[in-house]
């Protein structure tokens, strides 16, 4: 379950490593050949490492929070965070950058959490709309602010190194909630800031 860190067993290793072998035989090679005979231990240290989002809970990034930021009451919004994923379709790598944004109601976290957040739900199998309506729902949930807005732009390899095969294409996702949905005007401010228009 994510956000639940667990240990691994000799033995779960173990089938991942042999896993990983099957799957270069598969594909025509020999695993026992130089230069692959290190790549099964690589391959599941990586694994680990790209999909460590299923060990983290990003509500707890969240739950510090300050009151006294000297009547500050207008748009906290964090552009361009970078990010690694791995669509669940083909496990092949999603690259993009995530602006996320919100208007506090008496509470706002430090700026490298909300990062935090991004990167937490990038680092698991993902789709690039539901990833977007996490991150927005996560700080909904628990920061309560008047407005959520999430934008993610990324670049998906199962299109581009893949199937159609058609580099240089992006995707926008969006997520706004609160006043940002509900307000032309606030939603109009937030997208100017985060550059779209």
């Amino acid at each position: 379950m994510a956000g639940e860190p667990r240990d691994r067993t000799p033995e779960e290793r173990e089938r991942a490593l042999q896993a990983v072998k099957e799957l270069i035989r598969w594909i025509g090679d020999d695993p026992g050949r130089e230069g692959l005979k290190d790549t099964p231990r690589r391959v599941v240290d990586a694994y680990l490492e790209y999909f460590r989002g299923y060990e983290q809970c990003p509500e707890t990034f969240l739950k510090r929070t300050f009151e006294q930021v000297g009547g500050y009451d207008d748009i906290v919004l964090l552009r361009d965070i970078p990010f690694h994923s791995h669509c669940e379709h083909h496990m092949a790598p999603i690259v993009g950058k995530a602006h996320v944004a919100y208007l506090p109601t008496n509470k706002v976290v430090g700026i490298s959490k909300l990062a935090r957040v991004v990167k937490a739900y990038a680092k698991r199998l993902q789709v690039q709309e539901r990833m977007t309506a996490e991150i927005a729902d996560c700080i909904q949930k628990v920061l309560e602010p008047q407005g959520v807005a999430v934008v993610i732009e990324a670049t998906h390899a199962c299109m581009t190194a893949r199937g159609v095969e058609t580099p240089g294409v992006s995707m926008t996702t969006s997520r706004m909630m609160g006043v940002f949905r509900d307000d032309d005007k606030a939603r109009q401010e937030v997208i100017r800031l985060i550059g779209l228009i």
